[in-house]
């Protein structure tokens, strides 16, 4: 999957990078609320800044590794029955644009902050939303370590999402140490992939037609 790719390679050169680039790296790239919207100016004017492209940039930085693993786990999850249904490139438009939504309410919710909004939770729960519309009784096949053995195993879709909602609770409580809370950016990305999902079912059933 081309994002998985792009993910980890910018996760790996950033690795790579000495602690003080990297940071400097991260503050212009990442979504930094206050160098995006500044409350004492118009707001829509505001929406035509050349910065505004760091809500797309951001999507693909992470610089904890389970941070990257635990996204990346489920896009993985939820992303290839999604993109199956509805094809690739309506799911990147899902994924880039579900992210840039979610980053720029994580902004507007944190206004004045200079910690950097990173990583791809925001798009991750904009396939979630979409997937949850989409297949609200699922069960997902898992390959489960069982001591010696491999054991695949049925799972409620439903307890999956649960499980990933507890983890982005913890990151985002614990978002001071690589960048700032954005528990309104995943909540936001959520509600685009519900909404997405609406307008998307038209062109699933031609799909399938067809």
């Amino acid at each position: 999957m081309l994002i998985v790719s792009v993910c980890v390679l910018c996760f790996v050169g950033l690795a790579l990078t000495p602690a003080p680039q990297r940071i400097a790296l991260l503050l212009e790239w990442g979504t930094v609320p206050a160098n995006i919207f500044d409350p004492h100016q118009a707001f829509l004017p505001q929406l035509a800044d050349p910065a505004l492209l760091r809500l797309f940039t951001a999507l693909f930085i992470h610089v904890a590794w389970l941070h990257l693993l635990s996204n990346l786990l489920f896009l993985v999850i939820f992303g290839l029955p999604g993109e199956r249904a509805l094809g690739s490139l309506r799911f990147l438009s899902l994924f880039v644009f579900g992210g840039i939504v979610a980053n720029l309410i994580g902004a507007l919710s944190l206004t004045g902050v200079h910690l950097p909004i990173i990583g791809c939770s925001g798009a991750v729960s904009a396939v979630v939303g979409t997937y949850v519309a989409l297949f609200p009784r699922a069960r997902l096949g898992l390959v489960l370590p069982l001591g010696l053995y491999l054991e695949f195993v049925r799972v409620p879709a439903f307890l999956l999402i649960g499980i990933w909602v507890v983890l982005q609770l913890l990151f985002s409580y614990a978002g001071p140490s690589y960048g700032a809370h954005v528990w309104w950016a995943h909540i936001g990305g959520f509600l685009f992939g519900l909404v997405f999902a609406f307008f998307s079912r038209q062109s699933m059933a031609r799909r399938v037609r067809g």
